[in-house]
């Protein structure tokens, strides 16, 4: 995952958006009734999960705080793509990936935890959800990409 985003990065858009799994900790957080939010934009966490309700294609956000990135350094290495102990993987992935996207793109990766449901899940009755699409053109309509905060 990093290096797409490192050549979406270089592109220099005003935005990007993925769409993953980072492990299946999100799931064991929020079931598969939600997918994970991890984004650079903290300011937008509003209007990101409301997308999600809206769209009937739930997201949480979860936090990205910087001193997260203690638990990602390493002796041997540059960094730590998650730690030994697995506690907040799903936050430590994030906080890796977004060492590759610079700060003046907005960044939001989802977390596909919800891409499949037994049962279904909101206005989809199959397995298979599709999960991003209609929270994505929400997303989009409610003014995503949120503005590059001022360093």
């Amino acid at each position: 995952m990093a290096r797409p985003l490192c050549l979406a990065a270089d592109k220099k858009p005003r935005a990007i958006i993925d769409y993953a799994t980072l492990t299946g900790a999100c799931i064991n957080a929020l079931t598969e009734r939600y997918s994970g939010a991890f984004t650079n934009r903290p300011e937008a966490r509003s209007m990101i999960e409301s997308a999600g309700v809206s769209s009937g294609e739930r997201v949480w956000c979860f936090p990205m705080d910087i001193d997260y990135d203690t638990e990602l350094e390493s002796t041997v290495a540059d960094v730590l793509q998650c730690s030994a102990d697995a506690k907040g993987d799903h936050i430590l992935a994030a906080r890796f990936l977004s060492r590759f996207v610079p700060n003046a793109i907005s960044w939001l990766h989802l977390d596909l935890a919800a891409g499949t449901r037994h049962g279904g899940l909101a206005h989809i009755a199959t397995e298979v959800t599709g999960f991003g699409v209609r929270f994505t053109l929400d997303l989009l309509r409610r003014g995503w990409p949120a503005p590059a905060v001022a360093q």
